[in-house]
């Protein structure tokens, strides 16, 4: 069956074996960089800050067409990995990392947290730092800023994984979930809270208790998930979350879904590959507000892994079946997957490393997207060229993806003649209109329209079997235009548009689709 992403592209440019649509942008080839990790500023999307193994750091000011590198340095505490660049809503960009400390400390003996006020340019020596506990080491960390407005917001969230001896294999030894917060503006920290009831050893492989990644829900929920045994070979993603602020946690921990295979497996021509988890809330005021997701990777098969999410509508206390994201046939390899969730429209990018395409190494790089919830995804290329990795070259073990208001600015590591490069691509979708289904449906229809009734924000769903002329008008009560929502040719396909009526009255209205021989009209109420 014709996909809609093929039949756009051989409009476009009369050819179906297209790479991609989008440019792309290198932004470094220095220090052999890895384990990328991206941040927007969502009060100005054309600040945009990223971070690489081991000390790099990048800012754009013109949406990532351009960029500035430099090396991050922390007098006291030293640089060492693991990057993680988040930003709060005083424009603040804070950029935590591992400890190496040139004297009066060991390495990776705590979290470190850089913060920058001129949007990457500069960034405070030496820091601060959480979770110095002597000789116990510290990894894995990530971070999270409360952008809800409440009594918390502003108020930072990190975790991170606490081994008694990083990389032990003795059974005396073991690994746990930490906590900590700073309500201001990363200068102080709690002492760290611990949230895994359930230990791991501490080898950094399937049997660790790793990969606890923060994201805050629309009432200022912290929620959390990681990786990490339930028993012999069989491996789990733990769920926590705190509605207090971090004060008290559940009595004990939901297991949001399975792990086949586990988080650490191999990938051919990869040193080290991981699938540990990303946690992410829909703080938006779409109609999936305050739906909990876990994004991550694992094994359908000898030689297939595939990307996977599952999500929780009810504040995590129950979960959805993992869904599959990658489209493809079985057996062939997606990995290293990032997520990250549009705080504007709801809407969720995934990227990854894909060989969809491919019999031997050959790597693309994927963005998945998902306008309904996870429920389903598109699948498009948007590496220009693949590239094929080698294990003797260190990847890091996480790519990277942020965005908002229809901007996406994916961000990955790609091997060119033995040398390691840093990208992102070009990607801004129109905010209003957005295809949700690559099948070419058999007939014209317009859906209800959900939530309904609605305040401010509603979606209208529609379908195209042929490529139309589309015309989508609201009218209120007494036959007047309110708005214009589509007014253009359009390829045939299912189509989501979120409509904001925050300028209108409460009130009835009704929409009408008109598109070839097609007319239909259905009602909608706002209730302000």
């Amino acid at each position: 069956m014709k996909t809609l992403f093929t039949l756009v592209i051989a409009l476009l440019s009369g050819i179906t074996m297209a790479q991609s649509p989008y440019t792309n942008i290198q932004i470094s080839n220095q220090n052999g960089p890895n384990e990328v990790s991206i941040c927007i500023n969502p009060k100005n999307i054309n600040q945009l800050v990223g971070g690489a193994n081991i000390n790099s750091y990048y800012y754009s000011t013109n949406g990532g067409s351009n960029w500035t590198r430099g090396s991050l340095t922390s007098s006291s505490y030293g640089v060492w990995g693991d990057p993680c660049v988040i930003v709060d809503t005083n424009q603040h960009f804070y950029y935590f990392h591992l400890s190496n400390p040139p004297s009066g400390g060991s390495w990776i003996d705590r979290i470190v947290c850089q913060k920058s006020t001129n949007a990457g340019v500069n960034w405070n020596n030496p820091g601060t730092y959480m979770g110095l506990n002597p000789p116990k080491d510290q990894d894995k960390e990530w971070g999270i800023v409360d952008w809800t407005g409440g009594p918390r917001g502003n108020w930072i969230y990190v975790t991170w994984t606490e081994f008694d001896v990083y990389g032990s294999s003795s059974g005396a030894d073991s690994s746990r979930i930490l906590f900590s917060r700073s309500t201001d503006g990363g200068a102080t920290w709690l002492a760290p809270v611990r949230l895994s009831q359930r230990g791991g050893n501490c080898v950094d492989e399937d049997y660790t208790t790793e990969g606890a990644v923060p994201a805050v829900g629309p009432n200022g929920e912290v929620y959390v998930a990681w990786s990490g045994p339930l028993g012999v070979n069989d491996f789990r993603i733990f769920f926590d979350k705190s509605t207090d602020g971090g004060n008290t946690w559940l009595a004990n921990d939901v297991i949001a879904a399975p792990q086949p295979g586990g988080w650490d497996y191999n990938i051919s021509g990869i040193q080290r590959c991981n699938g540990l988890p990303i946690t992410l809330c829909d703080i938006s005021n779409g109609p999936y507000r305050g739906t909990i997701y876990i994004n991550w990777t694992d094994e359908a098969g000898a030689g297939d892994h595939d990307v996977k999410v599952c999500k929780s509508t009810n504040g995590g206390l129950n979960w959805s079946a993992p869904i599959r994201v990658n489209n493809d046939a079985p057996g062939k390899e997606q990995f290293f997957t990032w997520m990250t969730i549009d705080k504007a429209t709801g809407f969720l990018y995934c990227v990854f490393y894909d060989r969809r395409n491919y019999t031997d190494n050959q790597t693309d790089v994927f963005l998945a997207r998902s306008t309904d919830g996870g429920n389903t995804w598109l699948n498009e290329r948007i590496s220009t060229t693949p590239f094929t990795p080698t294990s003797s070259v260190f990847f890091g073990d996480y790519n990277g993806i942020t965005a908002h208001n229809g901007r996406v600015r994916p961000i990955w590591t790609r091997l060119q003649s033995g040398s390691l490069s840093v990208w992102t691509a070009l990607i801004d979708f129109p905010i209003g209109i957005n295809p949700v289904s690559n099948e070419i449906p058999s007939s014209y229809s317009l859906e209800q329209n959900y939530p309904n009734p609605f305040n401010p924000t509603t979606n209208v769903k529609f379908q195209l079997p042929n490529h139309t002329f589309v015309k989508l008008t609201v009218f209120d009560a007494l036959g007047r235009v309110a708005a214009v929502l589509v007014n253009e040719q359009l390829n045939p396909g299912s189509y989501n548009y979120q409509w904001d009526a925050t300028d209108l009255p409460s009130g009835v209205y009704f929409y009408t689709l008109e598109a070839g021989e097609f007319s239909g009209t259905k009602k909608m109420i706002l209730i302000k």
